[in-house]
């Protein structure tokens, strides 16, 4: 696998993830545009909204949540499709759904009743979900592989922008990553036994994506949490040869307590957004040492369609 920058002038990626991966920074960028198109039917402030996803995207679903709710917009909660609240009085419902044909997310857009709002982002073309609520279809961020990556960041991007971040300095960050030579700057984490990912606020749920996304590239132990429960706990797997990756920044005395254990701390001072993008080249660098096919993960499919 070429370990070198991967741009548009460099070698050919060896896998459709390799490629998706590459793309983000550009994706973050257009996703501004993509978010103001769509103003009206995005989140408003003050509007009590739920926003809903399975997976990798009810993990960037309980990203929205802390985001909106640490910029004071209004009550968001984060509910898997699964387990839809319906009795809470929402204003607005936000659905995530990449395949467009998620049983659990399809099921949960028909209950809802129909004076209530609910936009759903996709970037599926002609799938059922885009026909039950108002249609954010991102299709220029689709993915061969079954691992999902821009498709979610840029999901993530829209809001962010939406809520008036502005993303510049985290697509410079994301570029720059990018830009390096992932075995040299991802080698104390390549052959980590066990890696603990953690964060707070919408690091949080980051964490947790990055954790999924090891398990379901290159079969890796991983696990995620917040950075304050991690001393209730979980720190006691630490362990030598063992990692803990810590999204923004960190609690006081962490680093202090992991280096008790001897486990490696993994951490640099950029934006979690960016800093998903090493775990991503993590991603490839251990499915390739141990041959495995990234593209897709055993037992998984692009899209969960059950029985009716």
């Amino acid at each position: 696998m070429p370990t070198s920058a991967h741009t548009s002038a460099g070698p050919t990626p060896a896998t459709h993830l390799e490629a998706e991966v590459s793309t983000q920074p550009d994706d973050w960028a257009r996703a501004a545009a993509t978010a103001a198109k769509h103003h009206a039917v995005l989140p408003q402030p003050g509007e009590r909204v739920a926003v809903v996803g399975c997976g990798t995207s009810l993990f960037m679903s309980r990203a929205i949540a802390a985001l909106r709710e640490a910029a004071g917009q209004g009550l968001t909660d984060a509910w898997p499709a699964s387990q839809l609240r319906l009795g809470r009085e929402y204003d607005r419902y936000l659905f995530i759904c990449r395949s467009g044909t998620t049983t659990e997310v399809v099921r949960a857009m028909e209950q809802i009743p129909a004076h209530i709002p609910r936009t759903v982002i996709c970037s599926s073309p002609g799938t059922p979900v885009l026909d039950l609520g108002d249609a954010i279809l991102i299709d220029e961020v689709d993915e061969k592989s079954v691992v999902q990556t821009r498709f979610a960041t840029t999901t993530l991007a829209i809001l962010r922008w939406h809520l008036g971040e502005d993303l510049a300095p985290v697509i410079a960050q994301a570029r720059e990553v990018l830009a390096e030579d992932p075995a040299e700057s991802l080698a104390s984490v390549r052959r980590a036994e066990q890696i603990s990912f953690v964060g707070m606020g919408f690091a949080a749920a980051l964490a947790d994506e990055a954790g999924l996304k090891l398990r379901e590239s290159c079969q890796a132990w991983t696990e995620g949490y917040l950075a304050t429960e991690y001393r209730h706990g979980p720190i006691s797997i630490a362990a030598p040869g063992r990692a803990v990756w810590a999204f923004g920044p960190l609690e006081p005395g962490f680093t202090e307590d992991v280096a008790v254990t001897g486990a490696h701390l993994e951490h640099r001072d950029i934006d979690p957004m960016a800093d998903l993008v090493r775990v991503q080249q993590l991603c490839l660098l251990r499915a390739a040492d141990l041959g495995l096919d990234a593209d897709h993960p055993r037992n998984l499919n692009r899209s969960i369609i059950l029985e009716q």
